[in-house]
Order: structure tokens, then sequence, then C-alpha cells
């Protein structure tokens, strides 16, 4: 699911790779809340290899948002492809997420 971490000036960039769905999402989570025990500061999700994405998925991605506030942290998802991104404006979570359309812009976010 995580295909790399890195660390940037202020928090962790992820790039999650394959479809989420009712199957994968668990071991998304998982891999998650490992890299958020760390409490970033920010957390850059790029969702540039991920192709399909369920509502679990989504809910996967909404628990990380709520971990990250909790802690007065930022989460920011990047690269969206249009199939993905879809799902966070008809749901209106493009309203509650930071969503921008690149890695660079993520980091300037």
């Amino acid at each position: 699911m995580i295909k790399s971490k890195q660390a940037i000036d202020d928090g962790i960039m992820i790039e999650v790779q394959g479809d989420i769905n009712f199957s994968t999402s668990p071991a998304l989570r998982a891999e998650l809340m490992s890299v958020l025990q760390s409490a970033p500061s920010r957390l850059i999700v790029d969702l540039s290899d991920v192709a399909y994405m369920d509502s679990s998925g989504v809910a996967t991605l909404v628990e990380a948002m709520q971990v990250q506030h909790q802690k007065n942290n930022k989460i920011v998802l990047c690269a969206l492809q249009p199939r993905v991104s879809g799902i966070f404006l008809i749901s209106r979570l493009d309203s509650i997420f930071t969503i921008v359309e690149s890695r660079e812009a993520a980091v300037n976010a």
C-alpha cells in the first residue's frame, strides 16, 4: 500500500499505490496509524498511483485526518486521479481535506 515514505522539513510524505478498497484499506489504515504515531506536523499523502478508492478507503483517510487534527497537525492529499478526485467532490470532502494537484504544491500548502 505505502510505496514510499520520505521525511520533509515539517513532516512526512507518503506515496500510496494500488486500489484502496474493502480488502486493502485495513492494511493502509495500519500503515497510516504507524506513520502517525510519530505525530508529524504535516502528513502529505500522494495518491497519484491510486486508480480506484471506495468508501472504506475514504473512511481510512478521514480517520487519519481526525488523528492529525486532534494533535493540531495537518494532512494534505495530492495528485488525485480523476476517478478518486470525483469521490471527494461528490461527498464534499474536498471542502474538508486540503487537496492539491501535485507533490510540489503539497510541500508548499
